[in-house]
């Protein structure tokens, strides 16, 4: 575990303001992120640096439309394992995660104990990794398949200001 994990990063209003731009077009010029918010290129690069080095900013990545590369299907899975064991778990964790069909894989609490996000090709690919991925894996007790109908809302950004727009009160309701 480094130092960095499950602490909140200390950050002023200059790095959220950067982080926003980011999350909007990880493309900008250093120069352009500048411009936005009153520093100079190399004041940026220490920042975009120190935010990286301390997890802040844990990639880069460009976003791919499924539908554009024959992959329009997308499926939610639902698994229950049998055993929670570590090895157990673990080795069910690696096999999921080493899919590339597997966009997003969550180890959950509750009813369920993986949630998954897969991208196939046809419902015949899923198919076809069901029967290996869960029907092949004895630490598997039983899956439950939701077929996404139209994504209303995709993307992996940080709401920066969780706080909505708006008055806010600190008055508590009235009693009678």
């Amino acid at each position: 575990m480094s130092d960095t994990d499950g602490v909140e990063a200390a950050l002023d209003e200059i790095d959220l303001r950067l982080l926003d731009a980011l999350q909007s077009d990880a493309r900008l010029p250093q120069s352009a992120l500048g411009s936005r918010v009153g520093l100079s290129t190399a004041a940026v690069n220490r920042r975009l640096r120190r935010l990286t080095e301390t997890g802040v900013i844990s990639g880069t990545a460009v976003t791919v439309a499924p539908e554009k590369l024959g992959r329009p299907v997308r499926v939610i899975a639902q698994v229950a394992v049998e055993s929670e064991q570590l090895e157990k778990l673990d080795a069910l964790r690696s096999a999921l995660t080493a899919r590339p069909e597997v966009q997003q894989c969550y180890y959950v609490a509750g009813e369920w104990d993986f949630i998954l996000i897969l991208i196939v090709r046809d419902m015949g690919e899923y198919t076809a990794l069901t029967r290996e991925l869960f029907f092949g894996n004895d630490n598997v007790r039983r899956f439950s398949t939701h077929v996404v109908m139209d994504a209303a809302k995709v993307g992996l950004t940080v709401a920066l200001n969780p706080t909505p727009p708006g008055p806010r009160t600190s008055q508590s309701p009235k009693t009678t």
